[in-house]
């Protein structure tokens, strides 16, 4: 009978989206942590050098006390660089789209500030800011205005003209049509620009840290160099690798709530 019938996978998916979206990289994480661990028992890989998973894990756990605060320390800079980059790029982004003066003048700037090493630039912000955080997350927001800045005037850019002459022709203004109307419609690709530079965010403020600062991660990792203790080193980049998979878990969530799951977009 059909009400016996159980559900296909796919159905069991839809109905566990977070778990089918999580469980492929568990699983390859997973099973790449075991073949390191066992490469490096086995003797394939240098343990000096290379040290296993269990390794770094206990190298962490002992030194979990400053790691935990240079860890705090980096994801403050970061973040707070980060919140004023959202705000700046998502406003110059809709310059960029508003205005072509602002296009002309702003674009080179920006796309400039982007192919900039950090690792010359990062000794200036040194000499300018001292060895406090706010320098650090002043960089941080520099190098991530210009993707979220760029994806937001793209994003106007690509809206449908007839999106914006619906309110227009019922007499809502146009800065009005622009807000509530266009930029709705361009989230999807503004969130894109978010989480590209989301994913630098974290190494941006260690690399400023390891040029110059008080605490941080970059001063761990320059510590346990100077004092050659790889798990150290690779324990602090794992780190770095949570706090962006927390950062970009977090900006996917608020996508989620703000806009739906992905494919599920309309004017409301």
């Amino acid at each position: 009978m059909a009400s016996t019938i159980k559900p296909s996978s796919k159905l069991a998916a839809k109905k566990h989206p977070l778990l089918s979206a999580c469980m492929p990289p568990v699983i390859v994480v997973t099973v790449l942590l075991a073949v390191w661990e066992a490469a490096v028992s086995w003797g394939s890989l240098p343990g000096r050098d290379i040290p296993s998973p269990s390794q770094i894990l206990e190298s962490a756990v002992l030194n979990w006390s400053s790691l935990s605060y240079a860890a705090y320390v980096t994801a403050s800079e970061a973040v707070a660089g980060f919140a004023i980059a959202i705000i700046a790029g998502i406003l110059g982004g809709v310059g960029l789209y508003t205005s072509k003066i602002l296009y002309s003048a702003l674009f080179p700037l920006l796309a400039g500030a982007q192919a900039l090493p950090l690792i010359t630039i990062a000794p200036l912000f040194v000499i300018w800011f001292g060895y406090e955080p706010p320098g650090k997350a002043v960089l941080v927001a520099i190098f991530s205005i210009f993707p979220i800045a760029v994806q937001t005037c793209r994003g106007l850019m690509a809206v449908p003209q007839y999106f914006s002459d619906v309110p227009l022709t019922g007499g809502a203004p146009r800065s009005w049509a622009l807000w509530h109307v266009q930029m709705r419609v361009a989230a999807r690709q503004i969130f894109s620009g978010i989480r590209i530079s989301a994913t630098y965010i974290f190494i941006t403020a260690t690399t400023a840290e390891y040029v110059g600062a008080r605490a941080g991660i970059g001063i761990w990792i320059q510590s346990a160099y100077i004092s050659r203790q790889s798990p150290m080193v690779f324990a602090a980049t794992f780190v770095i690798l949570i706090l962006t998979g927390i950062i970009l878990s977090i900006i996917a969530a608020v996508e989620w709530l703000a806009l739906g799951p992905p494919g599920s977009d309309s004017i409301d």
